[in-house]
């Protein structure tokens, strides 16, 4: 299979257009489509906005060459026609799915490969019906794809086992961090991790044990430093004297207990949310949350900086 040449978005919301600047930084051709008209008289500016902002913080070395390497399209054929790698990041909902990827199946080439975005719904869901379904997969992002670079791909039954190997190395030579995901199991691998802590999270809200603002604080200022640059199983290697195995024989059956303890998970009460809801706009009113939006990003843009540098 040929490297990627010319790459088209389809879908051209947030995470859309992360997708955008991460090949078009990376040096490739960028075609733009939404099927909102809205969208795609505003796209061009928002990301110019991200773009100026990842300048500011020494992720890109000017705006304008990137911007160049974009253009929005009036139609779904004129962007994806002579594209090499289609990137389907519309609604999370299985028939919109279906419906789009249906219409990319109609104006794809034959030997190019799409990837949906999708964050939990397998491919097999919704590509089924697809002439070209050999050519489909889930490439799930982070977002935004361009500072959190890892993504997930995820075949369907029916991907051809060339596709997966050779968009893993066309994901890297982009920049991103690419995993893959063996089987199709509901969640992916990132968000059944993120639910594992999220879920316990809830949990440990509505039983009272701590505040939301500081069950936050203990992520922020307690596990995420070390996740932000190892995962889990390095995590608990490093601590143990013995490794992996002491740290299993020390810590294995508290774990199991804490497991045991959740056996029967109850979904997020509308109590729990409003409980949740309150806390949370005490702290930040819902006014104020583009703003604060804005703040995660610059510090996600100084991470990735300092991650750059030191090789983390």
């Amino acid at each position: 299979m040929e490297p990627i040449r010319k790459v088209a978005i389809v879908g051209a919301g947030l995470v859309g257009r992360g997708w955008a600047i991460v090949f078009a930084r990376a040096g490739h051709e960028v075609d733009i489509y939404d099927g909102n008209a809205d969208i795609r008289a505003t796209v061009m500016e928002r990301i110019r906005g991200s773009l100026s902002d990842m300048h500011s913080a020494g992720l890109v070395d000017a705006v304008e060459p990137v911007m160049r390497r974009l253009a929005v399209r009036e139609s779904l054929e004129a962007a994806i026609s002579d594209a090499d790698y289609i990137q389907e990041s519309v609604l999370e909902v299985r028939d919109v799915k279906e419906a789009v990827c249906l219409e990319i199946d109609r104006a794809m080439r034959a030997n190019a490969v799409v990837g949906s975005s999708s964050s939990g719904i397998p491919a097999s869901a919704f590509t089924e019906s697809c002439a070209n379904r050999s050519r489909f997969l889930i490439a799930h992002p982070v977002n935004p794809p361009y500072l959190i670079p890892l993504v997930e791909l995820v075949p369907a039954p029916w991907t051809d086992p060339d596709v997966v190997p050779w968009l893993r190395h066309e994901m890297e030579a982009v920049g991103q961090a690419a995993i893959v995901v063996r089987k199709e199991v509901e969640g992916f691998v990132l968000n059944r991790l993120q639910g594992a802590l999220l879920n316990e999270a809830w949990a440990l809200l509505e039983e009272g044990v701590a505040s939301a603002a500081d069950i936050d604080l203990t992520v922020s200022h307690g596990l995420g430093y070390r996740w932000s640059f190892m995962g889990p199983f390095e995590t608990i290697d490093l601590n143990a004297p013995g490794g992996i195995a002491d740290y299993a024989r020390r810590l294995g059956p508290l774990y199991h207990s804490i497991a045991r303890s959740r056996t029967k998970p109850d979904p997020w009460s509308g109590k729990l949310i409003r409980k949740a809801e309150e806390e949370r706009r005490e702290k930040l009113a819902a006014s104020g949350l583009a703003e604060r939006s804005a703040w995660r990003d610059r510090n996600l843009m100084a991470l990735v900086a300092y991650k750059r540098r030191s090789k983390a």
